[in-house]
């Protein structure tokens, strides 16, 4: 048996890899069949599948908060004396790190600018209802549905880990919907080479953007050529340290890089507002939530403006999909942090708090990048999007203290990229070897030199969008993966539940 099970694990650990590396290698040395099949493909789900994509996220959110406001919601993940591993807000940096990350410090200035200067179409560019439909828009895209996506995977992983007991595979389930012969079987082998890859894909591409933003950074700053050398020396130094993090353990190293990150984010955060107009960003916020409620349901469902669906699927569907492919990942670790919880405090702490701080951030670099815009052409502004790794930058330059700003981002971006990695490191190795929540230490190494290579040799070839793209592309698959989550995890809680009604009746 244990013999079968070390298979079991290295199969599982080799197939991954050797198909991640594969993947890697064709966006590598074929770029540009690489990047036009992966296009291709995209723009077969964005013109065909855009409904299911937009139907289907907002179907998590209401799912959840049915079932945390259900009779299910005092249902602890663990034992019913169990408590919380780690403080609230420790439980929080963590999730938070894991699950945006890069992408807020990578997008905070490039996408409000983004959609105030190209909205959908119907509303005029640069004008004060463009403005607002940028905000809407980032609250909507950063706001509760991607972190119900997230939350999908995370509550199925830690109420079967946590409760019943059971492995940390995704696999693991669906074993009420396709039985315990398949989840052990090759169909549940294949959900779990699956998930790896798709998280080697979206992590080692987001690796590569927050790379490149951090050189971009200290080359606008300081002089520091953005080439080959310097990507180097910031991936290898990076790679280490989250490396060193990750082999020390949830608990010590990851909490403590994620606790500092957080303390980063928050002072940024106070500074942007402080330097920035601060008028405008608290009515930007006060607005943006007035807009992002009263919108959300004809925001979440609308398939085109004017009859042009143009903006909806280069932003919203492509949004959508991007959060679908990393949500194995996100998932998977939250649920290794988030013992003891219930599944209300679950629901809500995973899809509220992240929400409601993405607001702030969205509100207060939103105004800081807007209220500046007229300093540029139209021309010029489109130029600094088309570029967003250096659009912070270029911004904070307009202000007094900028420099101040530009240089805690560089340290934010450092912090929040071996964030994301540590967190990822750790989950590799545990999908290689079976749901182990203490993996052991080669595994960590391989997976962590796996995606530093590879996210520098897509630098190097310019292939990282192409990666980007042909991820979400196969992300497709797991839509219907987590609507069996969805699924599996209403029978079981409903069976459990059942059962434990009897047992308090036998009692008494």
């Amino acid at each position: 048996m244990k013999k079968e099970g070390n298979n079991k694990r290295n199969m599982i650990y080799i197939v991954s890899a050797v198909i991640s590396i594969v993947i890697a290698l064709w966006g590598i040395l074929g770029g540009k069949s690489f990047s036009a099949f992966a296009d291709f493909l995209m723009r077969i789900l964005k013109r065909d599948f855009s409904w299911l994509y937009l139907g289907v996220m907002l179907f998590f959110v209401l799912f959840l908060l049915i079932v945390a406001f259900s009779r299910f919601g005092k249902v602890r993940l663990g034992n019913d004396d169990d408590k919380p591993e780690y403080s609230t807000v420790s439980w929080f940096a963590m999730l938070f790190g894991a699950g945006m990350g890069v992408g807020l410090v990578f997008w905070g200035v490039a996408e409000p600018l983004s959609h105030y200067i190209a909205p959908m179409a119907g509303i005029e560019p640069l004008t004060e209802e463009a403005a607002r439909f940028s905000i809407r828009s980032c609250f909507m895209h950063w706001g509760v549905h991607p972190w119900a996506c997230y939350a999908v995977v995370g509550l199925g992983l830690a109420y079967f880990q946590f409760r019943k007991k059971e492995r940390t595979m995704v696999s693991n389930l669906l074993k009420p919907m396709i039985g315990e012969k398949h989840t052990y079987g090759i169909p549940g082998k294949a959900v779990d080479i699956f998930t790896t890859v798709l998280t080697v894909g979206g992590v080692a591409t987001s690796f590569g953007m927050g790379c490149l933003q951090i050189c971009a950074g200290l080359e606008y700053l300081f002089g520091i050529p953005n080439e080959v050398i310097t990507w180097v020396i910031v991936i290898v130094i990076l790679c280490f340290i989250y490396l060193k993090s990750a082999i020390s353990g949830v608990g010590k190293g990851i909490k403590k890089i994620s606790d500092i990150n957080l303390v980063l984010f928050v002072a940024l955060m106070v500074v942007g507002f402080l330097i920035g107009p601060g008028k405008e960003i608290l009515s930007m916020l006060v607005h943006g939530i007035g807009d992002y409620l009263v919108h959300f349901f004809p925001d979440s469902l609308r398939l085109s403006s004017n009859g042009d669906s143009t903006w909806i699927q280069n932003w919203r569907v492509f949004y959508w999909a991007w959060w679908m492919s990393w949500a194995p990942f996100v998932g998977v670790f939250i649920a290794r942090i988030s013992k003891g919880r219930t599944v209300r405090e679950f629901v809500l702490g995973v899809m509220i708090v992240p929400m409601l701080v993405s607001v702030i951030w969205f509100s207060v670099f939103g105004g800081v990048g807007i209220n500046v815009a007229d300093a540029f052409t139209p021309e010029q502004l489109q130029q600094i999007v088309a570029v967003p790794e250096t659009a912070l930058f270029i911004i904070f330059s307009q202000y007094k203290f900028g420099i101040v700003m530009s240089i805690i981002a560089i340290v934010l971006l450092t912090t929040f990229f071996i964030t994301s990695a540590n967190s990822a490191t750790y989950v590799l190795a545990m999908l290689t070897s079976d749901g182990d929540i203490d993996p052991p230490d080669r595994k960590k190494v391989f997976w962590a030199i796996l995606m530093a290579a590879i996210a520098f040799a897509l630098i190097v070839s310019g292939g990282v969008t192409g990666i980007q793209t042909i991820s979400i592309v196969i992300a497709f698959p797991y839509l219907f993966i987590l609507l069996l989550v969805c699924v599996s995890l209403i029978i079981v809680l409903k069976k459990d539940t059942a059962k434990q009604k009897r047992k308090d009746e036998q009692k008494t």
